[in-house]
């Protein structure tokens, strides 16, 4: 054999903590669907739980990414499932708070066409095109994951779930106003994150064909 000859590199398995962190957030989708949704959305108990679950779904999100690059634990099943995880988290988050009334349908329907548009596409590609989360994609998670995090919680808003959060008073209708903001940003980053995603596959395959 020849000495200079490389080793065949050995895949790692996807029996691994990455994919068991992604497979755990999937899970989480309809339990965090159960919370948010209980009682019509009235119940401020619930709807704490429901915040918990999606932050821990977040942080999840951030440690699965982090150890697999770090270890060397990248997998074909992992490039999969975890935007998967991701998507059905917020998408769950935001079909629930338009469900409840918290969120105007068309902008969940913008936003979730935008999402798994890029999503199948890049899945897709994936074998062929390698198309890694810019600067602007992760900035974008980040606004729609604090956005969706303080719209999620209790707070009282008009007359909206019939004063069942009015509690929290003032302070907290200010912050739920403060949220929609947030979402607001969150979707000209997620329209705009889009438009360079399709860009770079277009300029990519442009660039294989010549």
């Amino acid at each position: 054999m020849n000495e200079h000859q490389s080793e065949p590199v050995t895949k790692p398995s996807n029996w691994n903590l990455p994919n068991v962190l992604t497979m755990f957030r999937i899970a989480m989708v309809p339990v965090f669907g159960f919370a948010l949704l209980h009682d019509g959305g009235d119940s401020s108990t619930w709807r704490w739980l429901a915040v918990g679950i999606f932050v821990l779904a977040m942080i999840t999100d951030k440690i699965d990414g982090d150890l697999a690059r770090a270890r060397g634990l990248v997998t074909d099943f992992g490039k999969i499932a975890d935007p998967i995880a991701d998507k059905a988290i917020t998408g769950m988050a935001l079909i629930g708070l338009s469900i409840v009334g918290d969120v105007w349908w068309w902008v969940t329907i913008v936003v979730l066409l935008r999402e798994w548009s890029v999503t199948a596409l890049r899945l897709s590609v994936l074998s062929r095109l390698v198309i890694p989360a810019d600067q602007l994609g992760k900035i974008k998670t980040a606004v729609q994951a604090v956005a969706l995090t303080v719209l999620t919680m209790p707070l009282p808003h008009g007359d909206s779930h019939g004063g069942a959060f009015d509690a929290l008073g003032m302070p907290g209708e200010i912050l739920f106003y403060a949220g929609q903001v947030l979402l607001a940003v969150a979707v000209v980053l997620t329209m705009w994150s889009g438009f360079e995603f399709y860009r770079s596959v277009w300029q990519q395959r442009h660039h294989l064909r010549g």
